[in-house]
């Protein structure tokens, strides 16, 4: 499948709903360019949310539709009445929005974003499909399954997650165009405006940010500045303006920034990364081969990030640190013991390399032609 003469051009639609976090927003973004390479048309369907509409910026040349955010309620929540409405109004939304754009296929990069245009496109006929980035399945890809062709998949342990009986493909999950366009290190530091000649550690809790992650770097910057270690943290929108006073108290510490829009350069900058372990997070580390510090998110729905970090730790490219373990006063130490280990920094970048797939955007967009042919 990785054969690119094997994909030929295409004149048809894709509507791609990818809307509510970047992890399925970029993903859909990177398809849509590669489908669009080919010749075909893309509508991306994405969410109301301000962080749609900011990873979005950089992309005028697409076409994006929005539809309001849904998250299913608990079955017997009073809630569920009124999700139900929503759900039959974003139906019918969906169906006029397909007649419309006389799309061919439908593609849902997951989430509850997705139920609505899959459902659609699957009342109209259309064939339709799923992508699952996480180990672990959200429930709303289950039940997106039930109404999807195939179930494409970001990593081989998702299968086990799945009902007997799915057809289901690993495709990789695809990373944004642009992050093949890639500076040399000096040049990607220098374009932060941060020492070229300083061990760098790139800090990011993924597209909402994660507040646990951004106070442990707070209380480390003086210690890292000791140790003429800088930062470049891309801390969120929401904790920006909490964070930049620690930073005015720790000159030299690095940068600071809400939101990267250059995220490519971010990485090449980096020695070691701190993050959280979203799957497209997940995707970007191995693409970028960086050893990695995974924090995961706690309170993910089933635990997902700590399955996604998992599938690194177990081969070493990166190291599992669970949240509630860290603490304040050690931090900072830990990162720095693991910084100052070039061999194993070594070791990791080249297990995170073998864990990349370079080619995803390009296999979704196969199996979907294939299924158009």
């Amino acid at each position: 499948m990785s054969d690119e003469s094997s994909y030929s051009p295409t004149s048809h639609r894709l509507l791609i709903a990818c809307g509510g976090t970047g992890g399925h927003l970029f993903p859909g973004i990177a398809v849509a360019e590669e489908w669009r390479k080919h010749g075909g048309e893309v509508t991306l369907l994405i969410s109301e949310k301000q962080i749609d509409s900011l990873a979005s910026e950089g992309y005028g040349h697409l076409d994006f539709e929005k539809m309001p955010g849904m998250a299913m309620p608990r079955i017997f929540s009073p809630k569920i009445i009124p999700f139900a409405f929503k759900m039959l109004k974003a139906i019918t939304g969906c169906r006029s929005l397909l007649k419309r754009f006389r799309a061919d296929a439908v593609l849902g990069m997951g989430g509850f974003t997705s139920a609505a245009p899959l459902l659609a496109g699957r009342m109209l006929g259309l064939p339709t499909f799923i992508h699952e980035s996480n180990a672990i399945p959200g429930k709303a890809n289950l039940l997106n399954g039930r109404v999807s062709q195939v179930f494409l998949l970001g990593v081989k342990e998702t299968a086990e997650y799945l009902p007997e009986g799915t057809n289901s493909l690993v495709v990789g999950t695809p990373i944004r165009p642009s992050f093949r366009e890639v500076k040399e290190v000096t040049a990607a530091r220098t374009s932060f405006d941060l020492d070229p000649d300083k061990k760098t550690v790139l800090i990011i809790g993924g597209s909402q940010g994660a507040q646990r992650i951004n106070d442990l770097v707070a209380a480390s910057l003086s210690a890292w500045a000791d140790a003429q270690v800088q930062v470049l943290h891309v801390s969120g929108p929401s904790d920006f303006t909490r964070l930049q006073p620690a930073y005015e108290k720790a000159p030299g510490a690095g940068q600071l920034v809400s939101f990267c829009q250059r995220m490519q350069d971010a990485y090449t900058a980096a020695d070691l990364v701190i993050s959280r372990s979203g799957a497209s997070s997940m995707t970007e580390l191995a693409y970028f081969a960086k050893p990695s510090i995974l924090i995961p998110y706690p309170h993910a729905a089933d635990d997902h990030q700590t399955a996604n970090a998992a599938i690194a730790a177990k081969v070493g490219a990166g190291v599992l640190w669970p949240q509630g373990e860290l603490a304040d006063e050690t931090f900072a130490q830990r990162v720095l013991d693991l910084l100052s280990d070039d061999e194993r920094l070594a070791e990791m970048s080249q297990e995170a390399d073998l864990l990349a797939v370079r080619n995803a955007d390009e296999q979704v967009c196969q199996v979907i032609h294939k299924a158009l042919a």
